[in-house]
């Protein structure tokens, strides 16, 4: 994918405007071909904000997302690094707790 691509997507009859300015990583792929994904973009020319949707595969549609400022991003990342790292490896992997 590359960087700096501008589209459009009609959202209720208004335009809105988007740059993916940074592609950051892929959180799930769907075998359809979307993805799931942390960017940084800009919407309607604003300030890039961390970003995580699912993209088609050629980035023209999307789902609903939830977009943050860095310093929420650092405050969500730090929160998971905690309970993440206070968690037994069974319980992380999905084993504790009727997810097997």
């Amino acid at each position: 994918m590359a960087n700096y691509q501008k589209s459009k997507q009609k959202n209720l009859g208004d335009e809105v405007t988007f740059e993916l300015v940074e592609h950051i990583g892929v959180l799930e792929e769907r075998k359809d071909g979307w993805t799931k994904e942390v960017n940084i973009v800009s919407w309607n020319g604003g300030q890039g904000k961390i970003d995580i949707r699912d993209w088609d595969p050629s980035h023209e549609r999307m789902s609903r997302g939830i977009t943050l400022f860095e310093d929420t991003a650092e405050r969500l990342a730090e929160a998971l690094s905690n309970r993440y790292s206070q968690m037994p490896a069974a319980e992380r992997m999905g084993i504790v707790g009727g997810q097997a």
